[in-house]
């Protein structure tokens, strides 16, 4: 049974835009990472400023192994600056990981 991890990043109302293009420009560097099942970013469309990075996994166990790795190192500005190519500081003031798995899936 999947699990779902879910960040939820504050993100200041004129700088969405900018995380969406940052999310974007990752395309596929997902793929082929052990586990991965999926992922969505969600938008908020209510006045708030979480948006919800959600990802689906095959078990806790891959999830614990892509938050210990270099990949995810790299893509969440891990590093030096030589090394990450001089990322830009992050969109989000804040974030909070939620935990989740699957009760019913139709």
């Amino acid at each position: 049974m999947s699990i779902v991890k879910i960040n939820a990043i504050t993100v200041p109302a004129d700088s969405g835009d900018e995380l969406g293009r940052r999310f974007a420009a990752r395309g596929d560097s997902m793929a082929g990472v052990p586990g991965f099942e999926g992922f969505e970013l969600l938008r908020p469309s209510d006045g708030r400023t979480q948006w919800l990075v959600l990802t689906r996994w095959a078990d806790e166990e891959s999830f614990a192994a892509w938050t210990s790795s270099q990949h995810f190192a790299r893509s969440h500005g891990g590093g030096s600056a030589e090394e990450d190519g001089g990322r830009p500081r992050p969109v989000g003031t804040a974030s909070e990981l939620w935990s989740y798995t699957v009760a019913l899936s139709r």
